[in-house]
């Protein structure tokens, strides 16, 4: 019987639990615990890490699961290249649902880094209204600058100090449209962007907001992650949940 292990955390693994529910599928949605008020799911949820590479083969076998699908953001790459491992060392059906990355258009003015060290060191320089637009994870190394004055949007409030001695803090949960973006921006008087490639219309808006101010945007690129195989959409993952299961994959 099929048995699928979801791990969520984007408004495409959101859609994708509820078209697993709908279709009458056993799935369990498994959140990495980031946020402490996730959004609830139409299958069963699990919040937590698993241990690694080991102790995700000890879950597939114990929870005897058929299919994992790998819905996490594009940036959770030390879950993805786990979900890799694991899935090669027990046989189990591995497929990731994936966003297109953004890509810069007319009116634009991006400049590309490979990862977070490299935009806190593109950020060297007299000081600057940045808006660090990266979550609460990533905002340690961007002590290294603390001449900057740090506007945040993030999901949950602040439970301790910062670590940035110049921010002003933002509790918000997307999808965001453009005019808000762009009001939010004039407001502060924000002259550059700081972003994750995440790709997906959700948090698409600061990028166009910051297009029709014509201010800049350090982009961090995407990780690179172990060779899988990837979908793009809601219907083809369930394409291939429908076709392994007839083959008894």
């Amino acid at each position: 019987m099929t048995r699928i292990l979801l791990l969520g955390g984007t408004t495409e693994a959101g859609l994708l639990a509820r078209a697993i529910a709908e279709a009458g599928l056993p799935g369990i949605y498994s959140y990495a615990g980031r946020t402490d008020a996730p959004l609830d799911q139409p299958i069963p949820m699990r919040v937590g890490g698993f241990g690694g590479v080991e102790g995700l083969c000890a879950y597939l076998k114990a929870e005897e699961i058929t299919h994992v699908i790998d819905a996490t953001h594009p940036f959770a790459a030390q879950m993805s290249g786990n979900a890799v491992a694991a899935c090669a060392a027990t046989k189990t059906p591995l497929l990731a649902l994936e966003r297109a990355p953004w890509v810069a258009g007319e009116g634009d003015h991006w400049h590309h880094v490979a990862d977070i060290p490299a935009a806190v060191a593109a950020l060297a320089g007299p000081p600057r209204r940045v808006f660090l637009a990266i979550g609460r994870q990533h905002l340690d190394p961007f002590a290294a600058q603390p001449q900057h004055h740090y506007l945040l949007r993030l999901v949950d409030a602040p439970t301790g100090p910062l670590p940035l001695p110049q921010a002003e803090v933002i509790v918000a949960r997307g999808p965001f449209d453009v005019a808000g973006d762009t009001a939010l921006l004039r407001q502060h008087q924000t002259g550059l962007i700081v972003a994750k490639n995440a790709g997906g219309k959700g948090a698409v808006a600061k990028i166009a907001a910051a297009r029709a101010l014509g201010l800049p945007v350090l982009m961090i690129d995407r990780p690179r992650l172990p060779k899988r195989q990837v979908v793009t959409s809601v219907k083809a993952a369930m394409d291939w949940l429908h076709h392994t299961a007839r083959l008894g994959v």
